[in-house]
């Protein structure tokens, strides 16, 4: 599939069929998210995949509470992925307070976007949580104090079809020049 169909496919999943992910698509798609670009080259992130059982629905767990439960989908996703946000290299932390942006947060986004494609390419439906328990997740995956999560994504065989997309028409937001 080329890539505006890839882009076209893509789409939040949140249900999924009860079949295990074959870790090889998982370490394509993590391959894919290496490749990505970050500011400075800095590369801040890591990922820790869960997929055992017990585990993963201690983390799923995590996503949602009795105020919002909007994310307990997870809870059926076979494969969580957690985005570790690492510390950046001197010059990216020099780079961020200079210009008040937080390049770790759009490297996120990049290497998440990367993440998600490939799992498309893959026959993979997944969804982006941004929603969580930091917390307890850093408790129980014994994550350091001095790291984030950025965010979470759940991963496996869709069961649901793709929703139509509603998005801006390009004319919308294309502009050039001024």
């Amino acid at each position: 599939m080329d890539f505006l169909e890839l882009c076209e496919n893509r789409y939040s999943s949140r249900k999924y069929l009860d079949k295990v992910v074959e870790r090889e698509k998982i370490e394509r798609c993590l391959e894919a998210s290496r490749l990505a670009p970050s500011a400075i080259n800095a590369q801040p992130w890591s990922f820790i995949v869960i997929d055992e059982p017990y585990l993963k629905e201690s983390i799923a767990r995590e996503t949602f509470d009795n105020v919002s439960s909007f994310n307990k989908f997870t809870l059926n996703a076979p494969v969580l992925v957690v985005l570790i946000n690492e510390n950046p290299v001197i010059t990216g932390t020099l780079g961020r307070l200079a210009r008040s942006k937080d390049y770790t947060i759009i490297d996120a986004g990049i290497v998440t976007s990367h993440f998600c494609l490939k799992a498309t390419e893959e026959g993979l439906g997944t969804c982006i949580v941004g929603y969580f328990n930091e917390k307890n997740i850093k408790e129980i995956l014994k994550i350091p104090k001095n790291k984030s999560i950025s965010l979470i994504i759940s991963v496996g065989y869709p069961a649901d079809t793709k929703r139509m997309k509603k998005r801006k028409s390009l004319d919308d937001i294309r502009r050039y020049n001024i």
